[in-house]
């Protein structure tokens, strides 16, 4: 009988009752598994993956079983159908989980009328930990025993990517809406709507190796360029022209650090018309030539919301560049008006907004936008009335903050700007390769949720974004007048330091008319009060400004991991296991981090905290910043914090400005 197994080129097949499965070289020590009951294997749907050049590989073939090992990994599939991955000493890595032979036949199980739904099962391992996934607002850094959603949401950037501490990273390539289990018993990846399985393994000695065979192959951030790594100034929101340059104007006069200040929402006269309104911002040219003056970089909200009675509703609606809805009234969000989100997996769609764009900003000197309503945020997430160019919502959406951050990076570049950077509230695998800074989304004011920021930064570097960032103080609420929420902000001030971009925002109280000066008409609902660092009394001031000037001297050596970031993919903020992977402690470690090589984080975390235990990985020995005494690595110590001091450590023999 004819075998089941064959080889075509440097890719192992298995055929065998309709079902089409592909295993493949790519990129270093690793395999693509592609599986389809299509009458073709879908070829064009590369997704975050970039392509590769062909690999070494050996294969080898029997009668029940065939295996393809390129590197380090090794994938083994039986006359059934079942796979396994195994690394170089022949240890299984991952594994299906099946109780019988008809168990194969569960992978894609057919929509009536449509097409897929995909389930895959892998054997649980006790004792195994996960981590990356995007970015997740949970209090913890392992996600093992979660059971998580593969959607984007405000807050919940999903980047469907794992990396374990058994020595391999899974990347689920795959933008359909689904879920991740990650159970005692079994991990189990699903798709509610798809035409195939797809996903990626590679196998690595260490977490920093994962990382770079990830970035590998789905991209690595341009060269972050050098203003984007000092201070960032913003609030909900600065209303008109003069505002926002009274407040630069501060900055200068206070002789306090500033490198970028935003422009947030509802600056247009209507949604989906991207231009200032000249009522409240007459001279754009002459207010970005103001701040290029002062030596700071002006940053434009950019939203993809498009309102019917907007300029450009109907041509753009003719066109097809506006996501349709598959019942019911085209309403998608309701806010300010009855808006229809931009379609950008719509390659038409992306360069007619980027060239309002281009007309209407960038013309004046302004290269770094935010791209917020990146997921996009629908006011009711029905999922499956959403449909895109690309095919039905519930099949690709999650690629769609991708794409909206590609609209961008491509107009930039063709501009000839090859350092590009933008903020966008949401993200998929290969993002970074567009400029895609991340941040946290509309998050509370409270020290619950500065708690899982630190899991939420930690998580999101590890799935291939370095630059990330956080509304310091929170978004929703924080009275500046309030004790308390001095005390949050100052804490939340120290952990922000040492993120990858320094950014203060937020809708502070109190907001509308009771913030203070005239009613001018446009969303005073939206305004808030002050949010700048001289916002929240003179003890916060004193030392909000000495972390501003910290973080000026460590420009240089942020500015060296951001290389690092741009050839390896590392990200500058991550877990202690990292850097030190051996030791076992470091990977229970989730409330402390690594700035780069030399400085070690231990933000603190809980109201009235004047002290923590802060654990020292083994391997090289430590110096207190704030006391100068030097502790031996594999050890735990107390370490003092009163409300000006954040701990920080450094390698012994690291020579960095932390201290003037």
């Amino acid at each position: 009988m004819e075998s089941i197994f064959r080889v075509e080129g440097n890719r192992l097949i298995r055929e065998y009752d309709g079902e089409k499965l592909w295993i493949e070289p790519w990129g270093e020590n690793s395999l693509r598994l592609r599986c389809t009951m299509e009458a073709k294997m879908p070829e064009d749907r590369e997704w975050a993956l970039l392509p590769q050049h062909k690999s070494k590989v050996e294969i080898k073939i029997d009668e029940k079983c065939a295996s393809i090992t390129n590197g380090k990994l090794t994938c083994r599939i039986n006359e059934y159908g079942f796979v396994k991955f195994e690394n170089e000493k022949g240890e299984t890595l991952i594994a299906e989980r099946w109780q019988n032979r008809q168990d194969v036949n569960n992978r894609l199980k057919p929509i009536p009328g449509g097409l897929y739904k995909a389930t895959v099962r892998f054997e649980g391992v006790e004792g195994e930990k996960f981590y990356g996934l995007g970015q997740r607002q949970e209090p913890f850094l392992n996600l093992k025993g979660c059971e998580l959603e593969l959607a984007q949401r405000n807050s919940q950037v999903n980047i469907p990517f794992a990396l374990s501490n058994r020595g391999y990273g899974f990347l689920w390539h795959n933008p359909a809406y689904g879920r991740v289990s990650f159970a005692r018993n079994c991990t189990t990846w699903v798709a509610e709507v798809t035409p195939l399985i797809d996903y990626w393994v590679t196998a690595g000695d260490t977490p920093a190796e994962i990382v770079e065979r990830y970035t590998q192959v789905t991209g690595r951030p341009p060269m972050m360029p050098y203003f984007a790594s000092g201070f960032w100034q913003c609030k909900l929101r600065y209303r008109t022209q003069e505002e926002l340059l009274e407040v630069a104007r501060e900055y200068k006069r206070r002789g306090l650090p500033i490198s970028v200040i935003v422009i947030d929402f509802f600056h247009w006269p209507q949604q989906g018309e991207w231009y200032f309104d000249p009522k409240y911002w007459p001279d754009p040219e002459g207010m970005v030539k103001e701040l290029k003056e002062m030596d700071i970089q002006l940053m434009v909200s950019i939203w993809p919301t498009v309102d019917p009675r907007s300029k450009n509703y109907s041509e753009m609606k003719h066109k097809g560049y506006l996501v349709r809805t598959d019942r019911g009234i085209r309403t998608q969000k309701i806010f300010q008006g009855n808006e229809v989100f931009v379609d950008f997996t719509n390659p038409d769609a992306q360069k007619y907004v980027w060239n309002k764009v281009k007309e209407n900003y960038f013309k004046y000197g302004i290269r770094i936008f935010w791209l917020d309503e990146a997921e996009p945020e629908y006011s009711v997430h029905d999922f499956d009335n959403i449909r895109y160019y690309l095919g039905p919502n519930l099949e690709v959406g999650n690629i769609y903050p991708m794409l909206y951050a590609k609209a961008f990076y491509d107009g930039m570049v063709k501009e000839g700007i090859n350092d590009v950077i933008n903020l966008a509230r949401c993200a998929w695998a290969g993002s970074q390769r567009y400029g895609a800074a991340v941040w946290s989304g509309d998050i509370h004011s409270s020290f619950e949720t500065l708690r899982k920021q630190v899991c939420a930064g930690l998580n999101i570097g590890l799935s291939g974004i370095p630059w990330w960032t956080t509304d310091i103080g929170g978004f929703f609420g924080g009275d500046p007048q309030d004790e308390k929420f001095r005390e949050l902000i100052i804490r939340w001030f120290q952990y922000g330091t040492f993120c990858p971009i320094f950014r203060l925002h937020g809708h502070r109280l109190p907001t509308g008319e009771d913030a203070g000066g005239e009613d001018t008409g446009i969303y005073d609902v939206d305004t808030c009060g002050p949010n700048e660092v001289w916002s929240f009394g003179e003890e916060a001031y004193e030392i909000i400004k000495n972390l501003l000037f910290l973080r000026e001297r460590l420009r240089p050596y942020i500015m060296e991991q951001m290389k690092t970031a741009h050839e390896k993919g590392t990200p500058p903020m991550r877990p202690l296991f990292y850097d030190f992977p051996n030791d076992k402690e470091a990977w229970n470690i989730e409330d402390e981090f690594m700035f780069g090589p030399d400085i070690l984080v231990a933000p603190v975390l809980y109201e009235g905290a004047r002290s923590r235990e802060v654990y020292l990985p083994v391997g090289t020995e430590w110096r207190e910043v704030n006391s100068g005494l030097v502790y031996n690595g594999g050890q735990y110590i107390n370490c003092n914090a009163p409300l000006d001091i954040i701990p920080l450590f450094t390698r012994k023999d690291a020579n960095l400005p932390i201290k003037v």
